[in-house]
């Protein structure tokens, strides 16, 4: 079991910010509601949530998952707030919280986040808040700590507490800027994510070739940014394979068949190269999903309609298994891409041709295609349990 400061707050934290202390206890009690291990059972039911992104009203869609990975639409549920209307080159607009039991999405039309309960009879709307910023396009959850990246204005990183009833409040002195300081037009950000034990977060900036660290206190507040630069241009989605080992691709710029993936090792604000610029031979790699047993990776390449494989060394380096382990369909562009919670199907939404495919994941990394189920144009963003 994770120590109360990693899953939650430090006691140091706490007596800093008394105010956490009620919520952190009551989602402790929450989280140990479900065994994990029963979470994890091979082959159980589940579902994948999708955003519409709707300028109208944003809403998720929500797919019910058999055990054969099969899905099938289950309704669709407010988020309270607006959507784009158009893509948001991101990845993370919709995630789950680690016990599964809360789902969070951006509304980049009118700056807020929503918070969904999951229930067994679907979701039920907890919250919607102002995201304090411009344009929020991903998401990072860790325990009770949430953090968002806003890609408009300046740009930013903010942060928010989550309470045993999904309600959203903002953390005085959380937000830190990008690469440019806060000042100008924000770089062109494209993920916030915590690393696996929380006293990290990371950023990639597409377009000043950047990947940026903050460390995190007990307290949950964020450091000033540490800039490093990336082995390969347009880095872009990324995921963690351990608990130190960052996986991030790479789309050169949406060059021809010049997309890569990187690996690293994250220490605090420290990051080390592993494995650089692994080609993918394919275009535009965007998304990065890694297995739960952190073996296996795999990049969506939207200019290839492609899904890439790489094997995932004990010390992060990286090996291209297939090019094309998975193929979309000719001008599909597959781009958001998630893990049931076993690891053992892989959903991809593509936006060329709006679905989900649907793969079963096997033996050694291979992907065998199960189908694909329809989804309205524009949307975007998935999470899968």
């Amino acid at each position: 079991m994770q120590s109360v400061r990693h899953t939650f707050l430090s006691a140091a934290g706490v007596r800093r910010a008394p105010r956490f202390l009620l919520a952190a206890v009551l989602l402790a009690s929450v989280a140990f509601l479900v065994p994990q291990s029963a979470l994890a059972a091979s082959g159980d039911p589940g579902a994948a949530y999708v955003m519409t992104n709707s300028a109208a009203g944003n809403a998720i869609l929500v797919f019910d998952r058999s055990s054969n990975g099969s899905l099938a639409p289950a309704g669709s549920y407010s988020t309270g707030g607006l959507g784009s209307g158009a893509g948001l080159g991101s990845q993370g607009a919709v995630v789950l919280s680690q016990n599964g039991r809360w789902l969070f999405a951006v509304n980049a039309g009118s700056h807020e986040i929503s918070v969904f309960a999951v229930t067994p009879g679907g979701l039920a709307l907890a919250d919607t808040a102002p995201s304090n910023g411009v344009r929020p396009i991903s998401l990072a959850v860790h325990g009770s700590l949430v953090y968002v990246l806003h890609d408009g204005g300046a740009g930013n990183i903010t942060g928010f507490t989550v309470d045993a009833q999904g309600q959203l409040a903002a953390l005085a002195g959380s937000t830190q800027p990008l690469s440019n300081g806060g000042v100008g037009a924000a770089p062109d950000s494209a993920q916030i994510s915590f690393s696996p034990d929380g006293r990290s977060l990371v950023v990639t900036e597409k377009s000043t070739n950047l990947i940026l660290t903050y460390t995190v206190g007990g307290d949950g507040l964020a450091s000033a940014p540490t800039a490093h630069a990336s082995a390969g241009a347009t880095p872009f989605g990324f995921a963690f394979g351990n608990q130190r080992t960052l996986i991030v691709s790479e789309a050169f710029g949406g060059a021809a068949n010049a997309s890569a993936a990187s690996s690293y090792s994250v220490r605090g604000n420290n990051l080390s190269l592993v494995s650089a610029s692994a080609p993918t031979h394919q275009t535009a790699a965007c998304w990065v999903v890694v297995t739960g047993n952190g073996r296996y990776a795999y990049t969506t390449n939207a200019g290839s309609s492609s899904i890439s494989s790489y094997a995932v060394a004990p010390d992060g380096s990286l090996a291209l298994q297939d090019a094309q382990a998975g193929l979309t369909g000719a001008g599909t562009s597959p781009i958001d891409a998630a893990f049931s919670h076993n690891s053992q199907f892989l959903y991809v939404v593509t936006g060329g041709t709006p679905q989900i495919a649907i793969f079963a994941v096997q033996a050694h990394g291979a992907l065998a295609p199960l189908g694909t189920v329809a989804l309205p144009a524009g949307a975007l963003g998935i999470a899968a349990r």
